[in-house]
């Protein structure tokens, strides 16, 4: 019977997608690799593969439909020998219990040809396994066993590559024991105390004008994500006041010298730098948590906030510590501007183990940051402010200073080390031309 292709998840958060617009139509073929469709998550807007080949019998849900459920069908592929007239049996539940849609992937084409894919294989266990019609034909022409098996479809859903380059003696996947489900099964939690409702606290401005505004994906992601760090992330907070004199002095030489290239360094560029070497200074501190462990990463990857309408994103300048800083500074102002446009890639604001977030441009003198797990550690950067300050010879004088605040996860970082970090931070910052060598 014909094939669902369903909503994807493009993003480990994504629960619902905006069918932004289709690549194909009713009639065209496809194969394993091409374009379907470009999919807003709620990051970025991204293209969706097909994994099968076939012919695109319908288009389920239009272009511009907003909050479709990952999973939910949004196209039907035929394969050989399979018609348009075959797909209201395939989108149709079954008359009986309602079925998943793998098990409609299972039923043999109508018509009975010769080239009807084999009846559905079961696992070892008994349970159903799913596999394309043409991927099973596949499979049984090469003798090979589906139970053995790894499907890389929607859900686990063996498909034609797959099979192709498989061999009789794929090893089986590794199954849990019966018993370990069971075994392993936590006490009940005593309930947590409910939130108010939506309606309770709308009737509380009953009477008083105001404007609804619907949460999108985006704000739905960062307030959840949120909520979560402040949730389960141990916070501790480390503050330090840092003297930006010497870096804005190194700064305008180094900019004069780097002016005919159109390079113009921002004292940001050197925060990243500083805590990229920071980072490799004080290496126990470059962890992430990993829910049953840590993970100490030997690269220096750091996030960056970027704010964007209606959120934020953290794209990572990854191996931060071997790039200059004129590298780093192209780099930011190119993933500030697509993260601006939602044209970020997963895997370009995924990961790092460090996050800064400044603030100094908008006038904050300092601030806490909220930690975006798995991170161990973000930096919160206030304005660069005229103080008095007593110098080293006890004199009073006047210099620029700069409030940094270290939010650190005390399961990851402890407070000698996480001093530690900072005050390899502030070296950095206040003896820039060691961030060249």
């Amino acid at each position: 019977m014909p094939t669902e292709i369903l909503m994807p998840a493009l993003s480990p958060t994504m629960e619902e997608g905006t069918l932004a617009k289709w690549l194909v139509k009713e009639g065209d073929s496809v194969a394993s690799g091409d374009l379907l469709a470009e999919i807003e998550t709620d990051k970025a807007t991204m293209e969706f593969e097909a994994v099968d080949e076939g012919v695109i019998g319908k288009l389920l849900v239009s272009e511009g439909t907003e909050a479709v459920k990952v999973n939910t069908p949004i196209a039907v592929l035929l394969e050989e020998g399979e018609s348009a007239d075959d797909i209201g049996e395939a989108s149709a539940p079954a008359p009986e219990a309602a079925q998943p849609a793998e098990a409609a992937d299972e039923a043999a084409p109508a018509g009975g040809s010769e080239t009807a894919a084999p009846p559905a294989p079961a696992s070892a266990d008994g349970g159903r396994i799913f596999a394309s019609p043409l991927a099973r034909r596949i499979a049984a022409d090469k003798g090979l066993d589906l139970s053995r098996i790894k499907g890389s479809g929607p859900r686990g859903r063996i498909v034609k590559a797959d099979v192709e380059g498989a061999s009789p003696s794929a090893a089986p996947k590794a199954e849990a024991p019966a018993h370990a489900a069971s075994d392993a099964a936590p006490q009940a939690a005593a309930p947590a105390p409910k939130p108010a409702s939506a309606s309770q606290i709308a009737a509380m401005y009953e009477g008083r004008e105001y404007e609804e505004m619907p949460l999108d994906g985006m704000r739905k992601t960062i307030a959840a994500r949120l909520t979560e760090a402040k949730q389960q992330i141990p916070h501790f907070y480390l503050r330090r006041d840092i003297q930006l004199d010497a870096l804005l002095k190194f700064r305008s030489q180094i900019n004069k010298q780097l002016e005919s290239r159109g390079v113009k360094l921002s004292v940001n560029d050197f925060i990243i730098k500083a805590c990229a070497a920071a980072l490799q200074q004080v290496p126990d501190a470059n962890a992430v948590w990993a829910g049953d462990r840590i993970l100490k990463l030997t690269p220096s990857d750091v996030a960056v906030a970027v704010a964007i309408e209606g959120g934020l994103f953290t794209p990572v300048l990854k191996d931060a510590h071997q790039k200059s800083l004129s590298a780093l500074s192209a780099e930011m102002k190119d993933l500030a501007t697509r993260a601006r446009d939602r044209k970020l890639a997963p895997h370009e604001y995924q990961g790092g183990s460090f996050a800064i977030s400044n603030l100094g441009m908008f006038g904050i003198d300092n601030f806490d940051a909220v930690i975006n797990p798995p991170h161990g550690a973000i930096l919160a950067v206030g304005a660069g402010v005229k103080k008095p300050v007593v110098g080293e010879d006890g004199e009073l004088a006047v210099a620029t200073v700069m409030s940094v605040t270290l939010s650190v996860d005390h399961r990851v970082i402890d407070g000698a080390l996480g001093a530690e970090l900072l005050a390899a931070i502030k070296d950095g910052l206040e003896n820039p031309m060691a961030l060249l060598a």
